[in-house]
């Protein structure tokens, strides 16, 4: 097996992300006027690489984010946002910021079959994301690009590079920020840290 290169992109923002509230895997938001800019940068970014193939969620934002790139990317639900119940779209109250202050707590203590309104706890996102991180790695090499969600991808990353899933705090992300990372056939090693320079050439 060749060695691959993975690049987790998380998409360009929506109107949900400006304004502080959650989105989820329920809520299929488009790209605002910032997330199409920050797509045409990360186009523009990424466009010498002769990527193999490119994958996204099966939410908009995340197809949308690529499509400068590519029109044909494969959509896989695992590589969808974590629900957050019914917390998606919802106003940011007190009581709704708490909830979600007291839940991410938990998880860095390690109660991490918690979820938040009903939705998805992240060791359920771990098992949905596994057989499409198997699809990718029985089916490609060379370079890939995967667009999905940043607490998706918090998740993602620790498990892949053998962290503990309640370290995934320590992945910042932005809109259309990206981690790469190299596989050799039997385990991961991260390349770049939540790379951010091409989004300051607009």
């Amino acid at each position: 097996m060749k060695t691959k290169s993975i690049y987790l992109l998380r998409h360009g923002e929506t109107d949900l992300n400006k304004n502080g509230r959650v989105q989820g895997r329920g809520v299929d938001s488009s790209l605002n006027e910032a997330g199409r800019i920050q797509s045409n940068l990360v186009s523009n970014h990424f466009s010498s690489i002769p990527f193999n193939r490119f994958y996204s969620s099966s939410l908009i934002r995340t197809r949308e984010t690529l499509s400068p790139l590519s029109t044909s990317a494969i959509a896989l639900e695992g590589f969808d946002e974590i629900s957050w119940g019914d917390q998606e779209g919802a106003e940011p109250t007190p009581e709704a910021k708490k909830m979600y202050a007291d839940t991410i707590n938990d998880w860095r203590n390690g109660k991490l079959d918690r979820s938040i309104g009903g939705g998805e706890s992240p060791l359920e996102v771990m098992k949905r994301q596994k057989p499409a991180i198997e699809q990718v790695l029985n089916n490609d090499d060379g370079q890939i690009l995967i667009c999905m969600h940043g607490r998706a991808l918090r998740i993602l990353l620790c498990w892949l590079l053998n962290y503990p899933l309640n370290f995934m705090d320590g992945f910042p992300h932005q809109n259309c920020s990206y981690y790469s990372l190299d596989y050799n056939g039997s385990s991961f090693s991260l390349k770049e840290f939540n790379v951010t320079h091409h989004l300051n050439n607009g």
